[in-house]
């Protein structure tokens, strides 16, 4: 199966998660996870439709998004943002940091953006699975830190991201899910000013259960592109 028929059977599956949730396909955004894919290969995906693409490490990013230029709608950063790597990453212009999840690094990447007389769309992370491997802040730190944010000039918080529960169990795996869209909702409340639009959650072994969980951005790459090239040659 190419990515043209994969992109065609994961557009379908989308639509009818979206119908499921009560939402529609065209409140969704797939962004094609292109980590570890060569620049052939996403060509290839923006050709056959894909117009959201986003990358885990800025190091490969510097290599491939020039490449790219005039070929996507959106280019969004989903890895860890090492502080170290702020002004390579800000040199691609990316649309959309999904992955902020720390004081420090949005006080040092807000400096970096006074420089450039730029704004900066961003999402707070959170672990709301609980587990240690992940990053993220905790689900009981998100208001606080949300105001936190909001007092900064040059980011503006758009939204929430998390990486679903690593688990078989169904109910788990939704509780996670659903706990994103209800911190979502309670700071939309405490903070209407802000407009926090995205709920970045959902991957190609969940993302049916995070439509229904309220995701509208979607981050998928195995599902699209097949097995990423590190996993093969493993």
């Amino acid at each position: 199966m190419d990515i043209r028929e994969r992109l065609k059977e994961v557009e379908e599956r989308i639509a009818k998660s979206a119908e499921r949730a009560g939402s529609s396909r065209s409140q969704i955004k797939l962004l094609a996870v292109t980590k570890t894919h060569s620049v052939e290969i996403i060509r290839e995906a923006l050709a056959a439709g894909v117009e959201y693409i986003g990358e885990n490490k800025v190091q490969e990013a510097e290599l491939k998004i020039p490449q790219l230029k005039g070929l996507y709608k959106e280019f969004h950063y989903i890895g860890h943002l090492q502080a170290n790597k702020i002004n390579k990453l800000l040199a691609l212009e990316p649309e959309l940091i999904h992955s902020i999840d720390d004081l420090a690094l949005v006080e040092k990447l807000n400096a970096r953006l006074a420089t450039r007389n730029r704004m900066q769309d961003i999402l707070l992370q959170v672990n709301t699975s609980g587990e240690e491997s992940k990053f993220g802040i905790a689900p009981q730190a998100a208001l606080e830190t949300a105001g936190k944010i909001n007092q900064y000039s040059n980011v503006r918080l758009c939204g929430l991201m998390t990486i679903g529960k690593f688990t078989d169990n169904e109910t788990e795996l939704r509780g996670s899910f659903r706990l994103l869209r209800e911190l979502r909702d309670q700071l939309s409340s405490f903070y209407p000013e802000l407009e926090l639009k995205w709920l970045s959650m959902g991957m190609s072994n969940d993302f049916e259960i995070a439509i229904e969980e309220g995701a509208n951005l979607l981050r998928l790459g195995t599902v699209l592109f097949g097995l990423r090239a590190c996993a093969i040659r493993n």
